[in-house]
């Protein structure tokens, strides 16, 4: 079976990261939430409360084969300032799969992740991008190998039918779609 961890920080924004994680779900995909903001209580960008899976610290990245950054904010600013976030984005970029979305892209790029590759990121974070190397692309969607990238909100559910592609084929994206009337 497929594994998945999203982090989820302070300040993300909901329906990106909750999207994403039922998605992911309906398809047969383990999907952990790991907090990175030291308790498993995370508070979204909209004030919603939800409860992680997991503390960053403690998830177990060794049997994952794709992490994902939901975007919001400041949740991409605390991502962006986390050391577990950093460390395992590179670590999976080197030998598995990395997902980003909205303004998370931007984490990406200031990792140097994204040097040379086409990504989509929120309207307004492309010299975020652009600082990094990265070409932005100005589509809902944008695969750069095993990077995943995603505009915003509005194309969260895209964005989530394409890790099932990515992770699982065409057949479990075909039906997830079809599951969920997209």
């Amino acid at each position: 079976m497929k594994k998945v961890i999203v982090f989820f920080a302070d300040g993300f924004e909901e329906c990106e990261g909750l999207i994403i994680v039922d998605i992911l779900r309906r398809a047969g995909i383990e999907t952990v939430t790991a907090s990175v903001s030291g308790k498993l209580t995370v508070t979204s960008s909209h004030h919603v409360c939800v409860a992680a899976d997991v503390l960053a610290e403690e998830a177990d990245y060794s049997s994952a084969d794709m992490v994902v950054l939901p975007g919001g904010m400041p949740g991409t600013l605390n991502l962006a300032a986390n050391e577990i976030v950093a460390e395992q984005c590179r670590a999976f970029a080197a030998k598995k799969s990395v997902a980003a979305i909205c303004a998370a892209p931007s984490v990406l790029a200031g990792l140097g992740m994204l040097e040379k590759k086409p990504a989509a990121c929120y309207p307004g974070f492309e010299d975020e991008l652009l600082a990094g190397g990265a070409i932005p692309s100005g589509e809902g969607v944008t695969v750069s190998g095993n990077i995943i990238t995603g505009r915003a909100l509005g194309s969260a559910i895209p964005f989530a039918i394409e890790l099932v592609r990515q992770l699982s084929g065409p057949e479990a994206a075909e039906k997830v779609t079809k599951a969920i009337c997209y």
